[in-house]
């Protein structure tokens, strides 16, 4: 009987094996002959539509077939900065993109740097003279960030814009594990290194609140003068503090309300909108009444590929958790950009490198393996400039101190210079069962960690040096580099969280810039003409097979909720993003590495959930509510 089960599970696997295979081979060929359709050429006029349907990332992650064809989480649909940066740019010097579509229904948002990065993008469309014109049902925060650059910001009639600014409520486990029996051995250095007290409290430190709250005005601060220069006529202010008056004088419309307060300039619908468009843009004729005219971002993007003339310059990307050995594209493997960074060392073509960090940290090991190939890049005699991105904490920052200058955005998160690791143990989950554990030892750590019984107070104390060891480590390698004394430095370390803004006040970044500034600042330092010089990014591509399998099972990536494109959606996507957030944040903390440079709490401050931190929360939710 073991026999024919055996062969029947074979027959089985095999079977689904050649519908695999037989589903790549169909979803091929349809690629392909999507690809040679008569219509895919680009429109020679229109508007440029930049529909944003997810979030917008320094890289997106790489999407697993598998999940797709079993359906399992939804697609989210990522944006990368640079595509958009670049398409804007084209759109700019083009005769043929009448206009610039920024559709904002289902926009879930990003760093707030990256944002602002964008936003200079638009300006620069803008003073070139093409129209930007912005519609959504609802604004938040971030899309209210982005639509505020456009020369027309238009809202549904029966939506509204809720500027809530940063800040929030963060999920505590400290009683959750006590009734569970769960001890959380915390090892640590820095009183702000935050990110391990929802495990050992049930509130935040007065350490902890005091970064939280300095790094929350100063985000704010960044936003509201960002947000106020785009749009100087608006009463910003007294919108954001008088909502309820300011709403209950447009006779609780809150539409109105924001049209009178000059945060939008026409309130309208969808076809009022495409209307308009076309009006600018030219029509689409055929059977669509008030259709435009249409350029996609995607083929406009792929149309303009990246400059290939000049001297290369090597951007080096960092996007995402730091991990050790191999990741895909979405996370910073430090054996996988080491790799990659070596590779191109031995070609010999770049005359300088651009380390692009947008990165929380993570393992110490892998930031340290990233680090470490930068390093063989200097001593080649390369230049070395690091561009922040949204985020450049902890780990992020560990790689960055290799570089002769810093270049960041006033809101970028950087900083928490710390180190902590994080064991749960189980003494008091096997007593509440009635359960005991006993054994012997040979050696004072026999068996350690030992997870049943706790761990002994000989492995404490060499976890505790190893993390103290790493952290003089770490503030060893920030004074060196930054040209600081040691006791300043581990003044403005202990784990603390800071804006970019604050960031160089302190001596931790040189300067404020965009990824373009920190390609020039290394021409410069090279001695090139930053004219004559051309950025060629060391990076792992995407796969093409998974890209073609996502964009062929959801050809148009509506990756939102049906509630999302509704005002109230828009509102209703904050708590959901935040659960899975600290839901994700959790499953980081206890499933890394022993001893971890990680900045979660500037994480969850910043970055919208990724699709697998939703795939993970939603399986964990489904799994509670069983």
């Amino acid at each position: 009987m073991k026999l024919v089960r055996g062969l029947w599970k074979l027959l089985v696997g095999i079977k689904d094996g050649l519908v695999l295979i037989a589903m790549l081979i169909f979803f091929g060929t349809l690629f392909l002959a999507l690809s040679i359709k008569p219509n895919s050429t680009l429109p020679s006029s229109g508007a440029l539509v930049i529909d944003l349907d997810g979030t917008l990332v320094e890289q997106p992650a790489e999407t697993d077939p598998l999940t797709l064809l079993a359906g399992n989480g939804g697609i989210a649909r990522e944006t990368r900065l640079r595509d958009l940066e670049r398409a804007l740019q084209a759109a700019a010097e083009s005769n043929g993109v009448k206009a610039i579509v920024l559709d904002l229904d289902s926009f879930a948002g990003g760093e707030q740097a990256t944002i602002a990065a964008a936003g200079r993008a638009l300006d620069k469309a803008r003073a070139a003279g093409k129209p930007i014109l912005a519609y959504a049902t609802g604004y938040g925060d971030d899309g209210y960030q982005l639509a505020s650059h456009a020369t027309e910001v238009w809202l549904n009639p029966l939506g509204g814009v809720i500027l809530t600014g940063p800040g929030g409520s963060r999920l505590y486990y400290k009683g959750l594990m006590d009734r569970l029996g769960i001890t959380a051995k915390i090892y640590r250095v820095g009183a702000f290194k935050s990110a391990v007290e929802p495990y050992m409290r049930s509130d935040q430190s007065p350490e902890a609140r005091e970064a939280n709250q300095a790094l929350a005005n100063a985000l704010w601060s960044t936003w509201t003068a960002e947000v106020g220069k785009a749009r100087p006529k608006a009463k910003l202010a007294a919108y954001v503090e008088r909502p309820t008056a300011i709403i209950g004088e447009a006779g609780g419309r809150m539409s109105q309300a924001a049209l009178n307060a000059g945060l939008v300039d026409r309130l309208g619908d969808r076809n009022a909108f495409d209307s308009r468009v076309a009006a600018i843009a030219g029509s689409a004729g055929g059977s669509s009444l008030n259709g435009f005219k249409a350029i996609p971002l995607d083929r406009w993007a792929s149309a303009h590929p990246e400059k290939s003339g000049g001297t290369p310059i090597g951007v080096l990307t960092v996007a995402g958790d730091i991990v050790d050995g191999d990741a895909p594209p979405g996370a910073a493997g430090g054996t996988t950009i080491s790799d990659l960074l070596l590779d191109e060392l031995g070609r010999k073509r770049i005359k300088a490198l651009v380390v692009r960090v947008d990165s929380p940290g993570g393992s110490v090991t892998g930031a340290e393996t990233i680090r470490s190939a930068i390093l063989q890049a200097k001593g080649l005699g390369l230049p070395v400039v690091v561009s922040m991105g949204g985020l450049a904490a902890s780990g992020g920052y560990w790689i960055s101190t290799p570089a002769d200058r810093i270049i960041a955005d006033p809101a970028t998160i950087t900083g928490s210079i710390g180190v902590f690791g994080i064991l749960p143990t189980f003494q008091g989950s096997l007593a509440k069962l009635g359960l005991s554990a006993d054994g012997v030892k040979t050696t004072p750590l026999s068996g350690e960690p030992d997870v049943f019984r706790g761990t002994s107070p000989q492995f404490d104390a060499m976890m505790q040096g190893s993390i103290e060891d790493v952290y003089r480590r770490f503030t060893g390698l920030v004074a060196q580099s930054r040209k600081l004394p040691i006791e300043r430095v581990r003044e403005i370390a202990e784990g603390r969280v800071w804006a970019g803004a604050t960031a160089r006040q302190i001596g931790l970044v040189d300067g404020f810039g965009s990824v373009d500034d920190a390609i020039a600042e290394a021409a410069k330092l090279a001695k090139l003409d930053p004219a004559k010089v051309r950025p060629l990014y060391i990076e792992k591509p995407l796969n093409p097979w998974k890209e073609m399998i996502r964009s062929l099972i959801d050809p148009d990536n509506d990756s939102s909720e049906a509630g999302s494109r509704t005002f109230w959606g828009v509102v209703a996507n904050g708590p959901d993003q935040a659960l899975v957030a600290a839901l994700a944040n959790a499953r980081r903390v206890l499933g890394g590495p022993a001893i971890q440079v990680r900045c979660l709490e500037c994480a969850s401050a910043a970055t919208p959930p990724r699709p697998a931190d939703i795939r993970a929360a939603r399986s964990l939710l489904a799994w509670a509510v069983r």
